[in-house]
């Protein structure tokens, strides 16, 4: 473990097994020494923070509990399983987290047998954990199935889906509604208030406290204590707070609030819970960033994951450039986005519960009355873009590419097939890094280009997304998708004027004679540094920004395939059915016979590392670039030498 040393407690623990030898008095110890562990690991190699402080108390008493691995826990989302990972064996490796060879910063099946359910996007849990409940009592099994939920991801459509399906099977199913009050960003929603009306009735929690004990007791006498038990726990739920409980109404029965951080009370309360058949719910609640003051007080989205930071003083540590650095793309969007309102009272902006993340909060804060943020719901925030444009509005619905996978059929019965004017700028396009391939945005340029009625754009630096982004907002521009990368451009002056670009077409940057290279978005910046080490070693290369993958610039394509036989393309998206594929479809439809190489993501999945380490392992950087021209001229070169001497 180097220079991070764990507390005595949880330096001899390997496994859940060593963790169960521990009394029960020493697991408020136990908690603590796990969450200065996190603490001291995270503040000095980076990755998710607040999240999983805030489990500590619930992962400990989880796996003192439950017997785990062939009881099943599925952690949603999995940015707080960072104690989960610790106390089942991989404390040693822990401060691999994130990077390129070392451990996902999400659960992972092909990990470890602990991690039951592999995540990344919410909202997931209900539905994994319920399968592989019914699945084990199908074949008869006697395992627990624990889904572990925040009240953020609970907004999501599929944890309503879940809780709909279970509620009608007896499935032995626990959900642990996790209740922070604090995801990446606030909550919003009715949800949200609902679970604050429970949360805040000192009434309701007065009375629960009382009669908690007397449950305990009822449940000791004979056949019809179960009954007894959930007339009473409803009567005390829907009396007090004065409505019918949501849980119970779906047929869970539903046990809380209780407080999160008391790790002895939580071990008590579960083991109860574990002789309880059926599918139930625990609403416990937590601090985000417990135990850590700076995180506990701070902004919620700046301690989701702060990078490195001084874990004495909480001091954010920055990199603080030699010269000015271009801004990133989600802030030049979120900057433009107001100014083109500004000047287009018909201009909205939609996001699924990633205002910061997307910079979206910049429009929220100067018209709080046009940004809408619609919580951890893709696919309504889709079809509530859609419902929009019919009205006239214009909005600019702004989802990460990687979640923008979960709505595609909204993308395509409620915007493509009505033709509506719903601008998708999708963030974190391509290779994002650390997060894994979870995140990674890598499939929506071969999606969205399958879709009649869409455009399908990527600008090569800051400036052209203002200008992709003052092209959509014109009239008559239908569905229009904008699509750039996670991190910054290439442009320190990057408020440039804004002008329309004709849709479908491109526009060279360099002319050459011996090979052409076509790049769609930021990638572009690849290329010029591989142009101009090959103009330098004496290859005359041509680089073509094509901006558009559909339609594509065909006049362009025309030019280019009249002139050259030796072409590479590069994209930052997978290769199969991409930017790549689309310039060979021209070709055989035209019946050009040119030399194509598709530079991009290969037909798999891609793991966590840097961008800059990601693209070389794919071979689409510019040493890439500059390597697959020298073969294709140098074979070029070969054959005309055999020619010569034959």
């Amino acid at each position: 473990m180097g220079e991070y040393k764990a507390g005595k407690l949880l330096e001899g623990i390997n496994s859940p097994e060593d963790l169960k030898k521990l009394k029960e008095e020493d697991l408020s110890v136990l908690s603590e020494e796990l969450r200065q562990f996190i603490i001291d690991v995270v503040s000095g190699k980076g990755g998710h923070f607040s999240s999983s402080l805030g489990v500590v108390e619930l992962t400990v008493a989880l796996h003192y509990v439950y017997n785990t691995p062939d009881d099943q826990i599925v952690w949603d989302v999995g940015h707080q399983a960072y104690g989960h990972k610790i106390l089942t064996g991989r404390k040693d490796v822990f401060h691999t987290n994130r990077v390129i060879n070392g451990i996902s910063g999400f659960p992972k099946r092909s990990e470890s047998e602990y991690d039951t359910f592999g995540v990344g996007h919410s909202s997931t849990s209900i539905s994994a954990a319920l399968g592989m409940a019914v699945a084990n009592k199908y074949k008869n099994n006697d395992r627990k199935h624990i889904a572990v939920i925040g009240d953020g991801a609970m907004t999501g459509g599929l944890a309503f889906e879940g809780l709909n399906n279970g509620g009608s099977m007896d499935a032995d199913l626990l959900v642990v509604l996790n209740d922070n009050n604090c995801s990446i960003d606030p909550n919003v929603g009715a949800l949200r208030e609902y679970l604050t009306d429970i949360t805040t009735s000192h009434t309701y929690n007065k009375v629960k406290d009382e009669v908690w004990g007397l449950l305990g007791k009822i449940s000791k006498f004979g056949p019809n204590a179960q009954s007894i038990i959930q007339n009473v726990e409803g009567a005390i739920k829907s009396s007090i707070l004065n409505q019918s409980n949501l849980f119970q109404s779906l047929n869970f029965r539903y046990f809380g609030p209780v407080d999160g951080h008391d790790v002895n009370h939580l071990v008590r309360i579960l083991s109860d819970l574990k002789d309880i058949k059926g599918p139930k719910i625990l609403h416990i609640i937590t601090k985000k960033g417990k135990g850590y003051k700076p995180a506990e007080e701070g902004d919620g989205a700046l301690w989701h994951a702060p990078g490195l930071f001084n874990k004495e003083t909480g001091e954010i540590i920055k990199v603080i450039p030699k010269s000015p650095k271009p801004p990133k793309f989600q802030e030049v969007f979120g900057h433009t986005v107001v100014e083109l309102a500004e000047k287009n009272d018909k201009i909205v902006g939609v996001t699924p519960a990633m205002p910061s993340g997307s910079s979206m909060n910049i429009m929220m804060k100067a018209m709080p009355e046009r940004a809408y943020d619609v919580g951890i719901a893709e696919q309504h925030a889709v079809t509530f873009s859609a419902g929009l444009a019919t009205q006239g509005l214009i909005p600019f619905c702004n989802i990460y590419s990687t979640f923008m996978q979960r709505a595609i059929d909204q993308v395509v019965h409620d915007v493509c097939i009505q033709k509506l004017n719903v601008v998708f700028c999708m963030d974190r396009g391509g290779l994002v890094g650390a997060d894994g391939p979870t995140h990674h945005g890598v499939f929506d340029l071969a999606f969205f280009r399958s879709m009649p009625n869409m455009v399908v754009s990527s600008p090569m630096d800051e400036s052209e997304l203002r200008d992709l982004m003052y092209t959509a907002q014109l009239k008559d521009m239908g569905p229009f998708a904008i699509r750039y990368p996670r991190g910054i451009g290439s442009i320190v002056n990057w408020k440039t004027p804004m002008k329309k670009i004709t849709v479908g077409t491109g526009r060279k940057i360099n002319s050459g004679s011996d090979v052409a290279i076509l790049s769609i978005g930021p990638l572009g910046v690849e290329a010029q540094k591989a142009v101009e080490q090959l103009n330098e070693e004496g290859i005359s290369a041509a680089h073509y920004d094509m901006r558009f993958v559909k339609p594509i610039d065909e006049t362009m394509l025309h030019e280019i395939f009249g002139k050259f036989d030796k072409i590479i393309t590069i994209e930052d998206g997978v290769i199969m059915g991409g930017f790549g594929t689309a310039v060979i479809e021209f070709m055989a439809d035209h019946l050009y016979t040119s030399q194509v190489i598709r530079l991009g993501i290969p037909d798999k999945f891609i793991e966590h590392g840097t961008q800059a380490e990601l693209y070389a392992q794919c071979e689409y950087d510019a040493p890439a670039i500059i390597k697959n021209a020298h073969l294709m001229i140098d074979k070029k070169s070969d054959s005309r030498s055999e020619k010569a001497a034959g």
